[in-house]
């Protein structure tokens, strides 16, 4: 069984100012939702959620990732994230059900040649309820000029037998990234040691 999509949700953000400066190159954030019944809500304690799991998170990755990339070509896109609400007859497992296994999170991966994990939340919510999907880069999982978050919700959204299933991608970072990266906080951390320790 396939899962029921009610209804398909694009959001699309593009930022060219910020902090009084206009960007060189604007960013563009998309973010896609699909609004699907929850087959485990109503059905008491469910032991086992794999058969669900075979038959609809492969479906569904693949008709998610290919509205994210009708919004924006793989080229473009530098940062990527996931997140899933599940709504109040549903437990929090139910979301990360369909969002966590290779099924699902592996379409987009693969699509993009991502090497970075997806960032994620799951969580539980109801109508309206703020749907926030961390992003990373793509490839280099300690940029943090790439750790942003995009928030989107939907006000009919999710009902208390469904699920909100969210694919989050962007086209840069943080407008003006200036914090530096670990890396480079690591190597001053060292230095700052040997300093104190007269070495």
């Amino acid at each position: 069984m396939t899962f029921q999509v009610r209804k398909v949700v694009v959001y699309k953000d593009t930022t060219c100012r910020e902090g009084g400066r206009h960007l060189d190159r604007p960013i563009t954030m998309v973010g896609v939702a699909a609004v699907i019944r929850n087959p485990w809500a109503g059905r008491g304690y469910v032991e086992d959620l794999s058969p669900e799991q075979r038959a609809g998170c492969g479906p569904l990755g693949t008709m998610m990732v290919e509205r994210v990339l009708a919004e924006l070509k793989v080229e473009e896109i530098e940062a990527y994230g996931k997140a899933a609400v599940v709504g109040a007859a549903g437990e929090i497992e139910h979301a990360s059900a369909v969002i966590h296994n290779l099924r699902f999170g592996n379409q987009y991966r693969n699509a993009l040649k991502a090497e970075s994990y997806l960032t994620f939340t799951n969580k539980r919510g109801g109508l309206g309820t703020s749907l926030q999907i961390p992003m990373k880069h793509l490839h280099d999982g300690s940029a943090r000029s790439h750790f942003i978050t995009l928030e989107m919700s939907i006000p009919d959204a999710p009902c208390p037998d469904e699920i909100v299933i969210v694919l989050g991608a962007s086209t840069g970072g943080r407008a003006h990234p200036r914090i530096g990266n670990r890396h480079l906080d690591t190597m001053e951390i060292e230095e700052e040691a040997k300093r104190a320790a007269g070495v």
